[in-house]
């Protein structure tokens, strides 16, 4: 598929996705531009996908909105039972993000061996706007991000915020679906702290090398037999 037309068809795909969020979270379009500090009329052009938004506002609109990043690249449900999140001045984090992004992009490209008229050539944008998302002077809407990942060979989920707190709630988000995903006898006997030293056990046995494990089953059965 041409880069244009996947950019155009992701841009829409966007905008469906974030008025579904919005409007599942029941919140206006004025509460939503402020927490992504953008105005109104900017969510509404992300909301008709006539405009698509970086990275970086998407990751502060999850948080906002309380659901999972990848509602994003899939079909998955919004909970309405979502955690609640700290107060965070969710605007000023924007551009700090907007230069990190910035700053992996250009690493990613160094690493490429590519220069900046390679990466043009390969995605149709023009140099000095790819300039300019690597030094971080404006955002990257998400359809141009993932166009010139893949020249890269990488993938859009490698740039998500890991360290930050956002990210860091996305990481617990994560951690607590997969627990919701264990069976009910597996969440029970988790929860109980009676068996935290068989658990610690577990740990342990899961750090060593397929030798050593060899060795410590030859070891329990020379005991019992």
């Amino acid at each position: 598929m041409d880069n244009r037309l996947q950019i155009v068809i992701r841009t829409k795909k966007l905008g469906v996705l974030i008025r579904d969020a919005r409007l599942a979270a029941r919140r206006s379009p004025q509460e939503t531009a402020n927490a992504m500090g953008i105005s109104r009329g900017i969510l509404k052009a992300y909301e008709e996908g006539r405009r698509a938004p970086s990275l970086p506002e998407l990751e502060v609109l999850v948080y906002y909105l309380k659901l999972p990043i990848s509602h994003f690249w899939g079909r998955e449900a919004i909970s309405d039972d979502a955690p609640s999140t700290v107060a965070l001045d969710l605007p000023r984090l924007m551009p700090v993000r907007q230069r990190l992004v910035g700053a992996l992009l250009r690493q990613e490209r160094n690493r490429a061996s590519m220069s900046l008229k390679n990466v043009a050539d390969a995605t149709g944008m023009p140099s000095a706007r790819l300039k300019s998302y690597e030094l971080g002077e404006r955002p990257i809407p998400l359809p141009e991000l993932e166009v010139i990942l893949g020249v890269f060979g990488v993938r859009v989920e490698d740039f998500f915020d890991r360290n930050g707190p956002v990210g860091k709630w996305m990481s617990d988000q994560k951690l607590i679906q997969k627990f919701l995903d264990l069976p009910e006898e597996m969440q029970n006997f988790l929860c109980q702290a009676v068996n935290r030293p068989y658990l610690e056990l577990a740990m342990k046995l899961s750090e060593m090398s397929k030798e050593r494990l060899r060795s410590v089953a030859e070891g329990l059965l020379d005991i019992t037999l």
